[in-house]
């Protein structure tokens, strides 16, 4: 059986499919974009949850077995109900995704103080764990997220204080601060609020669509670095897309679904191997953007246009190789560099 396989959500298909999963750490350049995979690990299998959910899609339960173990598990002796009941809890993959980052915590740049993150992390465990490494969350909510106003009026003589002002309502926009209008019919609105479920205040950057006169839509944000600013907020939540090119790449140029192993071990290797291609390739396009450099640069990166450039130099070696051709005076003229970049995405 292939290490690993379980049933995993795929957000393109909009539902679980048995399948595999790695967990990639990535550092991004917020300036210009390019994003590194600093870390890769494969998320393990849970059979216990894969099996349930490939019996219920194939048979329904059988109450009747269920109701005979129940009985049989009562009348076990109270000693052995201790012991089972001491019996340590299976990591979940939460914690899995947290040892993840904490052991790749020593390998981050030490100015990175800001960890960002999809929807899915917005539980209070992996908060929890990330605040707890003296890094700062950047996420998304629901729309409909739990939070509470932070009471800022006058307090009484005596008694508790105050700490809340009623449920955060997003559509009224009255109660939130009006950053900027972003572009037309798009605005930014913030404020510090109280999270119920994540226990602790946070910084919303709420995006306000309006540019449908019959439906609004808000895209919630937010942060537990309460004073960060709210459009820096939405600029680094942006850049987190980037690992998305990251999956892309690695699908369409470097091999990730191309495996053909089953081991554990020769798994990690395929996935490292790839992902640290796919870096290199970035670094040496970055050494062909350097000023001081007369190579033609790439104004974003592109796997594509890298992979012709690639493609293009081995073929002009070849054809100075074979037609025994001065290297030094062909690479010397002037419509060599447009000779490499032949068939490139223009940029």
């Amino acid at each position: 059986m292939t290490y690993g396989l379980d049933w995993f959500y795929n957000g393109s298909q909009s539902r679980t499919q048995k399948s595999l999963e790695i967990a990639v750490i990535a550092v991004i350049d917020v300036e210009s974009h390019p994003g590194y995979s600093l870390s890769v690990q494969q998320t393990p299998a849970s059979l216990a949850i894969g099996e349930a959910k490939a019996q219920n899609q194939c048979q329904s339960i059988r109450w009747a077995m269920i109701e005979q173990v129940r009985q049989q598990i009562e009348q076990l002796p109270s000693k052995a109900t201790t012991q089972a009941a001491e019996v340590a809890v299976e990591p979940t993959r939460i914690d899995v995704y947290l040892k993840q980052l904490q052991d790749s915590l020593p390998y981050l740049p030490t100015r990175i103080k800001h960890w960002v993150v999809d929807g899915f992390y917005s539980k209070k465990k992996f908060v929890d764990g990330v605040v707890a490494l003296n890094l700062q969350v950047i996420s998304k909510l629901r729309s409909d997220a739990d939070m509470r106003y932070l009471y800022t009026g006058v307090q009484k003589p005596r008694g508790a204080t105050r700490k809340y002002d009623g449920k955060v309502d997003l559509w009224d926009l009255n109660r939130l601060e009006r950053v900027r209008q972003l572009e037309p019919g798009l605005y930014l609105y913030t404020l510090v609020v109280w999270h119920v479920s994540l226990k602790r205040k946070i910084r919303i950057a709420a995006v306000v669509d309006t540019r449908k006169p019959e439906k609004t839509d808000i895209a919630l944000l937010f942060s537990t670095d309460i004073d960060l600013h709210s459009e820096v907020i939405l600029k680094y939540y942006k850049a987190r897309f980037q690992i998305e090119f990251i999956f892309r790449d690695t699908k369409q140029f470097t091999g990730l679904c191309d495996a053909q192993t089953r081991q554990a071990q020769t798994l990690d290797f395929h996935f490292n191997a790839l992902l640290s291609a796919l870096n290199l390739a970035k670094y040496e396009d970055q050494l062909r953007r350097d000023p001081g450099n007369q190579k033609q640069p790439l104004s974003f990166f592109s796997m594509a246009s890298y992979k012709r450039f690639a493609f293009n130099d081995h073929l002009l070696e070849r054809f100075i190789s074979m037609l025994e051709l001065n290297p030094t005076l062909i690479k010397s003229h002037p419509n060599y560099q447009n000779l490499r970049s032949y068939g490139i995405i223009s940029s």
